[in-house]
């Protein structure tokens, strides 16, 4: 949630700004009576930080003092008690309870903080005149507590043109000569997520060259002046949470004492990842043959080294994962049964909490701590595990950006709650993506809200890879976070237009977003690290797709290419940097893997081999040449090198021959359905279908919301269940397959995603599909961004009919709807055109 929008000495300024800012309060182009005046001819108004504010607040209140400065040029000063002499204006934040000045202001009566008293991570902004003797007015941020305060500076920053991508993604601050904060008292927080972050990982290719080569080579690695600015990013960004790096490739984030302070230094909460129990790094700090990593056979020495750590960062701000698999994601070593895991797992339980009780708090229930119920280990979990009562359950995807699991209502008492751990970023089967970003907002909407909704509120990770090129769903992710209730089906399709409106101009932010929702829609039909359809250690095969979609898909590519060439050629210079980062790249880059394989595959080798060469020279000027080689070594191709071939794609290569044709079905024989073009929607018992814009195949697949929704049964869904009608026309009757097109939801109970389809009025029939996570169906399903629930219809007459579909599972999300209009016993179904 943005504080307040700047009042502004150009009134086109501010009024572009305020169509996008949709969540800001009122402003105008000329300061109103009452309104606080932070720049103005030539002077900004000076920042009170008293001895008593904590030190990560100062810290905050001196790059805000920066931030002033980048887009005024003039320095505010930094004032340690109130001054002397007589002053119009004021800037003064402090913690409540812990700023004598803020104190004198709550007796007075003057700062109303009724509500934030013992609030998690809330901030009050208020304009208060006659503050003190001496001071006409103040610009007052109050938090609740050390990070309350934090990010209400922070916000601050935000609201007067300073990105939080400013740094990471060099977006341009906004220039101005006056700044007047609108005149009232404003509440934020506490936050809808109470853990908000970010893991990164799988850092080989891009975080951990660069910081090792390019930014920080005096340490040669990842380090803390690397890890200083994302815990910089993640404040600004409201998040304050953060698992480090861990690949071999990178020391062990607490090998460098420096490293801890300066999480310390930026309030930020350390965790470590589902294999790394007690802020442990498996991979570098455990230096035994990974197979003593044994709690069966090594028990005291695995105990000593996870006491060690606790032991050296009791004193820390720390999240302490429970639990044990193997070193670097794998299995945990030694129990041979699941019921001897079960009985391990709850004995190593025991083992880590006392631990903790020695060396953090003796009341352990007090100190945050999460269980990862990742892979193999959810389905011990379903068996029994049973896990303390004050210990988060953190709920993994299934690495593809689809939650695996959904908190029971018994589930959701626990006092520890529940939270998700979610992949912006994936290095693993069935194949990896880890060089473009393209999982889409309202993918992350879908998934994240929905999970929120069974009780998903205490801890939330995402895992973004390099960070880079994932700025975009980070930044919403951790929005959703902040504020749940920020986003909805309603308004998702802002979400772009306002980014890149905050980051570039409002002049171009409706191109911006319609370039980038065509990005995210095309890549999530097939993204680009997934461009092949063989999987490792089998024979090349060529792609399934007819010759007329292959041809749609490089016309759809071409044409977002040319948008997007064009838009840059007005981006203004200061903001081309950005725009590269942000929009060029990404979508340049996705668009000439596509050309360069289809075009291989159609044996246009001239086409395919300059698809490739550019492909590799715009990588190239990425990290040579971009903002004076700011990023040299971020980014990398896929596969950038030889490692876990078996997960990963394999470096493109001309095929020996073009592909056979493969011509599409015959007009007549297929109906194909958007899903949002229905004719009826109908409501029932407080349940709805609704189009999340930008999700799916066609970018707007729908929901069954709320997802709380109970299961309906199968013999009350004609009156019961919420339902969608279509007018289709068969050309005969007969008995067709009909194919449901879903996205591969995982269920919130049960083991099967259920639906209802019927004719007419006939009565609803069930269709139903098996979820079998980590086979073969799931698999493709994973890269197709597509799984089929099939079902045979009868027609009793040609014509026109109303096909009906029914909510049963809360669980289903639809995308498309097709049907073959060959029966069953006279051919076999083979799949349609897709439906673009």
């Amino acid at each position: 949630m943005k504080f307040i929008r700047t009042l502004l000495a150009s009134v086109a300024f501010v009024s572009a700004a305020a169509c996008w800012a949709a969540d800001s309060l009122l402003v105008s182009g000329l300061a109103k009576p009452g309104d606080f005046i932070l720049i103005a001819n030539g002077h900004a108004s000076p920042i009170l930080i008293e001895a008593t504010t904590p030190h990560p607040v100062a810290r905050t209140a001196d790059d805000l003092r920066t931030d002033i400065e980048r887009i005024s040029g003039i320095i505010p000063l930094i004032l340690p008690a109130l001054p002397k002499q007589s002053t119009r204006t004021l800037v003064i934040a402090g913690v409540v309870g812990q700023s004598p000045l803020l104190g004198e202001l709550i007796a007075k009566g003057k700062l109303d903080v009724h509500d934030l008293a013992g609030a998690w991570e809330s901030f009050v902004i208020a304009v208060i005149d006659q503050p003190f003797p001496g001071v006409e007015q103040a610009l007052v941020i109050a938090g609740s507590d050390t990070r309350g305060a934090i990010y209400g500076l922070y916000d601050l920053s935000e609201t007067i043109g300073v990105s939080p991508w400013f740094w990471w993604a060099d977006v341009a601050p906004k220039k101005q000569t006056t700044l007047a904060i609108a005149a009232g008292t404003h509440r934020f927080g506490p936050p809808s997520v109470k853990y908000r972050g970010i893991f990164l990982n799988d850092e080989d290719w891009g975080l951990q060259p660069w910081a090792a080569k390019t930014f920080e080579p005096e340490t040669g690695d990842i380090g803390p002046k690397t890890y200083a600015k994302i815990c910089e990013l993640l404040l600004r960004l409201k998040a304050n949470t953060l698992w480090p790096a861990m690949h071999k490739c990178t020391q062990a984030f607490n090998a460098d004492a420096r490293n801890r302070r300066v999480a310390g230094d930026y309030a930020i909460v350390m965790g470590s990842s589902h294999a790394e129990p007690m802020l442990r790094n498996n991979v570098s700090e455990w230096t035994a043959p990974p197979e003593d990593f044994n709690y069966l056979t090594h028990r005291d020495d695995v105990l000593a080294y996870w006491e060690k750590r606790v032991e050296e960062n009791g004193r820390f701000d720390n999240i302490y994962t429970l639990g044990m698999r193997g070193i670097h994601d794998s299995k945990m070593q030694g129990p041979k049964t699941d019921p001897e895991r079960i009985r391990i797992l709850e004995q190593i339980f025991a083992d880590q909490r006392a631990m903790i009780a020695r060396h953090v708090r003796p009341e352990v229930d007090q100190v945050p701590q999460m269980f990862c119920a990742y892979k193999e280990v959810l389905p011990l979990y379903r068996q029994g595990l049973r896990v303390p009562d004050d210990v988060t359950l953190v709920w993994p995807d299934d690495n593809f950006g689809y939650v695996r699991n959904f908190a029971t209502p018994a589930e959701r008492q626990r006092s520890g709650a529940s939270g998700v751990y979610y992949h912006l970023s994936y290095l693993g089967a069935p194949l990896s993506y880890l060089w473009l970003s393209t999982t889409p907002p309202a993918l992350v909407w879908e998934e994240m809200h929905k999970a929120y909704e069974h009780g998903a509120d205490r801890i939330w990770i995402a895992n973004v890879g390099d960070l880079k090129p994932a700025e975009i769903p980070t930044e919403f992710f951790l929005q959703m976070a902040w504020d749940i209730k920020r986003w909805s089906p309603e308004n998702l399709a802002n979400f772009l237009p306002e980014n890149a409106a905050r980051d570039f101009s409002p002049d171009h932010a409706a191109e911006i977003a319609t370039i980038l929702t065509n990005y995210y829609r095309l890549n999530f039909q097939r993204k680009p690290e997934h461009l092949q359809w063989w999987r490792s250690k089998q024979p090349r095969c060529p792609s399934p797709l007819t010759d007329t979609e292959v041809q749609e898909r490089l016309d759809a590519f071409a044409q977002l290419r040319a948008r997007t060439d064009a838009l840059r050629a007005k981006i203004p210079a200061a903001q081309k940097d950005a725009f590269y980062q942000l929009v060029y790249y990404p979508v340049i880059g996705s668009a000439l893997a596509n050309e360069r394989f289809f075009e291989g595959e159609r044996g246009n080798l001239a086409a395919a081999r300059a698809a490739d060469k550019r492909l590799t020279e715009e990588t190239r000027f990425f990290n040579e040449q971009l903002n004076s080689g700011k990023w040299r070594g971020i980014m990398a191709l896929e596969p950038a090198d030889n490692q876990w071939t078996s997960m990963r794609i394999e470096r493109w290569t001309p095929p020996a021959a073009a592909r056979a044709p493969v011509p599409s079905p015959a007009g007549d024989r297929f109906i194909s359905l958007n899903a949002a073009r229905f004719t009826a929607n109908t409501a029932r018992n407080g349940s709805a279908w609704k189009i999340i814009p930008g999700l799916g195949h066609t970018g707007q697949a729908l929901a069954l919301l709320p997802t709380t929704t109970a299961p309906i049964e199968l013999a009350a869904a004609a009156e019961n269940a919420a339902r969608l009608d279509y007018t289709v026309t068969f050309p005969a009757g007969g008995e067709f397959s009909l194919k449901l097109h879903v996205l591969p939801t995982h269920p919130i109970t049960g083991d099967a995603l259920r639906i209802a389809v019927g004719l007419d009025d006939a009565p609803p029939q069930l269709a139903s599909l098996l979820i079998n996570d980590g086979e073969p169906e799931w698999a493709l399903g994973v890269l197709d961004g597509s799984l089929i629930i099939r079902t045979t219809l009868a027609v009793k007459t040609p014509g026109a009919h109303t096909l009906r579909i029914y909510g049963i599972d809360p669980n289903v999300v639809l995308d498309k709807i097709t049907v073959d209009l060959v029966t069953p016993t006279t051919a076999s179904s083979s799949e349609p055109p897709a439906q673009r």
